[in-house]
């Protein structure tokens, strides 16, 4: 299986070589501004910036905070932004890969058979000396034709039938003890908590396919399990699938997660510490 990760020094490589692929910039923070300021402050060299909110999503409503974007939309988005389907692309943010993980899901499940993340995001790049670029681009036009189905996808009332439900958000909005963002705390009954954080080593890189493989089928995410991920709004339930995926086990994402349980009070809540499959 090809890695869904390349590393800083691979794509440097490329780059200096002549031969880099379609590079993607999605820096975007929870509740934070969006990224084309960083982006235009420094890139790698002939990226483009995709914005989170605008190119990757549709507006907030009963399905969720992110809903998926139409097909249209999703399509028209990445032509704009340089990508074919005959050409490799590499997508990064400057959050550990918790952004540029949706992109990366997007674009496989409509069908482009060839993207990674960059492992360790941004940091990794100038820490490997890779060149900086500064101010707004224009990318060349691709010809991407978005096809939907490259990758599982599980809707709300199926999310309880999974074997194994992972929930990728930090602990204490997992238990409910907070809960930032969305009108209800807690998680779905049966959902076992997974935060994206334990994906990582300390220098922000994804740790190594056993370790991942022992994380997750500690939980019962095994290879033989019919497995789904969510989140808060469909954004960061993707690191844990990307995760899943250098872990060689095969993932549904629930698109709407959280935010679009919520959003219909006669659902059930679990709250505290206790993870446990159905």
């Amino acid at each position: 299986m090809t890695s869904p990760l390349i590393t800083a020094e691979e794509l440097l490589a490329a780059v200096t070589a002549g031969d880099a692929p379609t590079v993607l910039d999605v820096r975007w923070r929870l509740g934070g501004p969006p990224g084309r300021e960083e982006f235009e402050r420094g890139h790698v060299p002939g990226s483009a910036y995709v914005d989170l909110d605008r190119d990757l999503a549709s507006p907030a409503g009963p399905r969720g905070r992110h809903p998926l974007p139409p097909t249209d939309v999703l399509e028209a988005a990445m032509r704009a932004a340089g990508v074919s389907g005959d050409r490799p692309v590499v997508v990064l943010d400057d959050w550990a890969g918790r952004a540029a993980a949706r992109a990366w899901w997007l674009l496989r499940f409509h069908g482009h058979p060839d993207v990674r993340v960059l492992d360790g995001a941004w940091p990794a790049w100038l820490a490997a000396g890779g060149p900086v670029e500064t101010g707004p681009t224009t990318p060349e036009p691709g010809d991407f034709t978005a096809r939907p189905g490259g990758m599982p996808v599980v809707e709300v009332d199926g999310v309880r039938d999974a074997e194994v439900l992972v929930d990728a958000r930090a602990p204490e909005r997992y238990r409910g003890d907070v809960e930032p963002v969305d009108p209800v705390g807690g998680h779905v009954p049966g959902a076992v908590n997974v935060p994206t954080d334990i994906n990582l080593r300390a220098d922000g890189r994804f740790r190594n396919p056993a370790q991942l493989r022992a994380f997750y089928a500690a939980e019962g995410a095994t290879t033989d399990a019919d497995v789904a991920a969510y989140c808060g709004s469909g954004v960061t339930a993707t690191h844990d699938v990307l995760a899943m995926e250098v872990a060689g086990v095969r993932a549904a994402l629930w698109p709407g997660s959280w935010s679009e349980w919520v959003a219909d009070p006669s659902r059930p809540v679990a709250t505290g510490p206790t993870s446990g499959r159905p």
